[in-house]
């Protein structure tokens, strides 16, 4: 009995994920819709950075059938368009057309990766209504190219239909109209979500929304600052493998070694590639192309060994910077309380990353309890909240009780990884992997910009216990005054408005008080009345008759003894009346 034969076939990039367009994130109708304008969303904003161009994106989601008594899920006309500087026609039905081809397969920060998102969007729209993709790019030389095409799916092609150069009319950029069906009204949240929070993380951007219901959703540019776009880089020694130093080594037109470390190596110079052909053992004179498969293996050993390599630089990375980012958190969440903390450039397995975090605290937009906003080289991350490691840091590793932040407290958490490779788990960039070195950095900026808000909390709580000894205030030295003022039989009231004035107003307090009858005190202490001390007195000489009959018509001097006496006690009697007096008022200050 002869054994069946197994055979073998070979498919295309665009047929694989014809088949498991899932792992694109585009499984169901409305996440697909989502997903189709996100990425195209992301490719004009990265054309515009990249060129210095401040951004202008228009989208708009339109159903096919003007019909409204058809339900979802339904066809759905998908245009997105930009004023980037466009691209060249010879490229553009291909950067369309054909998975894993564009620009984003360079060494540097980039909201795509893959180079199939736009790609993914026309293959889901053509599986789903079978209608062409039309395309717009005007490159500014007064021309635009026009053109309707298909996916040929097997051979991972574009299919044109027409294509037609027309007058550009004194526009420039790229413009995508893709029909595909969609469930717009389980996906208006998040689309909505997704530009909201594209406006925080961009705010030099201006961006135009209709949905598909003929509204207008606009989110206008507050400043013109952008970020410096990143430039490209060489791969670092700790992260390339023996695959990669191969190619590198095949497309080497370096006669030695030494000249060969410094040319595809980032931050490797002469001294330090020559220090590290000593450490592993090689010749610096050696010819790349002459060495063989064993000695790559040793090399890159060698490569991951040696201590003394310097770390990345972030030349190729693209931070948002405390500036922007403040400005985009203050222009869509209006909190009251504002921190960030940028923390300084790290690497891991090679690829340098920065990490950025802000809070808002109050005011109005946010909500009761804590709200995380996830960004990773500025993309907003809606999906699988749960699974990603700045959600496992902020539910496990932060004492909230530390910072005196309480649960219902309206708090914003904003976390941004910007990294020439960011660890997604899946392709549909939805969350990040559990790296040690990136949960180390979150940790230490979330702690920082609590910090941060603990001290604004602290002043806020003492700010509060001034208003209510101000309340008290307010309720009790009225019937006070009014007391003095029955007691001392005074005829106007103390002035005491003027100390609540000021302590309400926030006045300079260290100036000079007001005493309870409305005089500034001097510098020195009140003074206590003391009674009035006895005057010794002598007997005057009988000089004249006069002076002799006063003396016999004076009262005796047991009656003067007694007058002085009750004197005396009236005295003290008034001393410590005024005594008291201002003991209350001194206490009452």
């Amino acid at each position: 009995m002869s054994k069946k034969q197994v055979s073998f076939s070979e498919i295309s990039p665009s047929e694989f994920f014809y088949r498991n367009r899932d792992l694109a994130g585009f499984s169901n109708p409305s996440r697909s819709l989502y997903s189709a304008m996100r990425e195209l969303v992301e490719n004009s904003l990265d054309a515009c950075e990249m060129a210095g161009i401040l951004p202008d994106i228009f989208i708009r989601i339109t159903p096919l059938d003007s019909d409204e008594s058809k339900q979802d899920p339904k066809p759905y006309v998908l245009r997105v368009q930009d004023n980037g500087p466009g691209i060249d026609p010879k490229n553009l039905s291909y950067a369309f057309g054909r998975v894993f081809y564009g620009s984003k397969f360079k060494l540097r920060q980039a909201r795509g990766m893959f180079g199939m998102g736009g790609t993914m969007s026309i293959l889901y729209g053509q599986i789903t209504t079978n209608r062409p993709v039309k395309l717009m790019s005007a490159i500014g030389d007064g021309k635009a190219v026009q053109i309707q095409m298909m996916i040929d799916i097997r051979k991972n092609a574009p299919i044109v239909m027409d294509k037609q150069v027309v007058p550009a009319e004194g526009i420039s950029g790229t413009s995508v109209e893709v029909t595909m069906e969609g469930d717009y009204f389980r996906a208006a949240s998040k689309i909505q979500e997704y530009l909201r929070q594209t406006a925080v993380i961009t705010p030099y951007a201006n961006l135009v929304f209709i949905d598909a219901l003929g509204r207008q959703f606009f989110y206008e540019r507050v400043t013109k600052e952008m970020p410096v776009p990143p430039d490209e880089t060489l791969p670092h020694p700790y992260g390339i493998d023996v695959e990669a130093l191969r190619r590198l080594l095949q497309d080497s037109e370096e006669a030695t070694l030494l000249k060969f470390m410094q040319q595809n190596f980032h931050r490797v110079g002469e001294n330090t590639a020559r220090r590290f052909l000593e450490f592993s053992g090689f010749n610096a004179n050696m010819n790349p192309k002459s060495m063989e498969t064993l000695q790559a293996v040793s090399l890159v050993e060698a490569l991951h060994k040696y201590d003394n390599f310097l770390k990345p630089d972030a030349s190729c990375l693209s931070p948002i910077g405390k500036d922007i980012l403040k400005k985009g958190i203050e222009k869509e969440l209006k909190p009251e309380f504002i921190a960030i903390s940028v923390r300084p450039p790290s690497a891991y397995s090679g690829f340098p990353f920065i990490v950025e975090v802000g809070i808002a605290y109050g005011g109005k937009v946010l909500p009761q309890g804590l709200s995380l906003l996830r960004f990773a080289n500025r993309i907003p991350l809606l999906y699988d909240e749960g699974s990603d490691i700045s959600f496992k840091i902020l539910d496990q590793d932060i004492d909230w009780r530390h910072y005196k932040v309480r649960t219902e407290a309206p708090l914003g958490v904003i976390t941004h990884v910007c990294s020439t490779k960011v660890p997604y788990k899946t392709v549909g960039k939805e969350y990040l992997a559990d790296r040690p070195e990136i949960e180390r950095e979150l940790k230490n900026a979330l702690r920082d910009a609590l910090r941060q808000l603990q001290t604004y909390l602290s002043r806020q709580g003492s700010m509060a216990a001034v208003q209510r000894k101000i309340g008290i205030y307010s309720k009790y030295l009225p019937l006070i005054a009014q007391f003095v003022t029955d007691l001392s039989g005074a005829k106007n009231l103390p002035k005491y408005q003027q100390l609540l004035d000021s302590d309400s107003d926030g006045e300079d307090k260290t100036a000079e008080p007001i005493d309870p009858v409305g005089k500034p005190p001097s510098d020195e202490p009140p003074a206590v009345k003391a009674p009035a001390a006895k005057k010794k007195t002598t007997k005057p000489k009988a000089k004249t008759t006069a002076a002799t009959k006063k003396k016999k018509d004076a009262p005796p001097v047991e009656t003067i003894k007694v007058e002085e006496k009750k004197k005396a006690q009236v005295e003290k009697k008034e001393v410590k009346q005024d005594e008291k007096q201002q003991t209350t008022f001194e206490d009452f200050g």
